[in-house]
């Protein structure tokens, strides 16, 4: 062996490992479900390279809730294992990786592409579009990112009225509205599963885009809704400080679902560490992230 190939990095390794299976990262499995061992910044800079090579995409950032529908939902799960990137959003996720012996690097939360990922295509000469939010936030939202970073464009944003999905006319003027953007990254936030279905509805007016679901976080940046201090994020409280903040609409989602499905997840990740293969060409474990999240 080469002292070249001897010094070889394991994030070259994996880089090699990811080219050669055709995804973008290493991919990880949880409960079966794909997940890309990526950090925010090589996100970022895959969806800008990407964007300015005129290549579009999809990104889903699936959290223990968007885990526990695709191993039920094979609809939702399909979404899922063909969208372009699948990152985890949400520390359970980060945490059952580390128990099975494959490690993701960190967690990639939706809300926090839509600033960072936003400020590279400020620098970088790309547009962005905001779709969906609550009336006024994507407007508001657009706003404090062109604060943030004067040199951002921002192409369009829209946000259709309660059952829109139902009515051709709005549909009609909404694929409208997108076309003539020629926005380079959609955010759209409607909310899990009806975001990524809409973004499959609609994706071919805009082929050459990023899309991401993105969830509640036009009324984050607009500060509608609090997010989460920064330490309870690092700490993976966040759904702690989202049930607090909405009970009435969480509870169920975070207790009665969501803890029985993290503790079946955990012993489902023991059981794979224990017994199970570690890895397979398909899925190779990531290394060491070069990038730090900005979560």
């Amino acid at each position: 062996m080469s002292v070249s190939a001897a010094r070889m990095t394991s994030s070259d390794q994996h880089a090699e490992a990811a080219s050669a299976s055709g995804e973008p990262f290493p991919v990880v499995r949880l409960m079966g479900v794909r997940l890309h061992a990526a950090c925010e910044d090589e996100v970022n800079e895959h969806i800008v390279r990407s964007a300015r090579s005129g290549v579009g995409g999809v990104v889903i950032t699936p959290n223990l809730d968007h885990l526990r529908r695709a191993v039920r939902d094979p609809a939702y799960r399909s979404m899922i294992e063909h969208a372009s990137l699948s990152v985890p959003d949400g520390f359970p996720l980060v945490l059952a990786s580390r128990i099975q012996g494959t490690p993701l690097p960190a967690r990639v939360a939706g809300s926090d592409l839509i600033s960072s990922l936003s400020a590279c295509a400020a620098q970088a000469g790309l547009s962005v579009f905001l779709l969906g939010g609550d009336p006024g936030t994507a407007e508001r939202a657009g706003e404090v990112l062109r604060d943030r970073h004067p040199d951002l464009v921002v192409a369009g944003t829209y946000c259709p009225p309660m059952g829109f999905e139902r009515d051709r006319t709005i549909m009609d003027e909404m694929r409208r509205m997108l076309r003539e953007s020629g926005a380079h990254i959609v955010f759209v936030a409607l909310g899990s599963p009806k975001q990524e279905r809409l973004i499959a509805q609609v994706r071919a007016e805009l082929p050459q885009a990023w899309w991401l679901g993105v969830g509640i976080s036009f009324s984050f940046l607009c500060g509608e809704v609090p997010r989460a201090p920064r330490w309870m994020r690092r700490c993976g409280l966040e759904w702690f400080h989202r049930l607090i903040s909405e009970p009435r609409r969480l509870f169920r989602r975070y207790l009665i679902e969501g803890m029985p499905f993290a503790a079946r997840l955990m012993l489902h990740s023991l059981r794979v560490r224990l017994f199970g293969r570690r890895h397979s060409p398909r899925e190779p474990m990531n290394g060491p992230c070069n990038g730090a999240s900005k979560s």
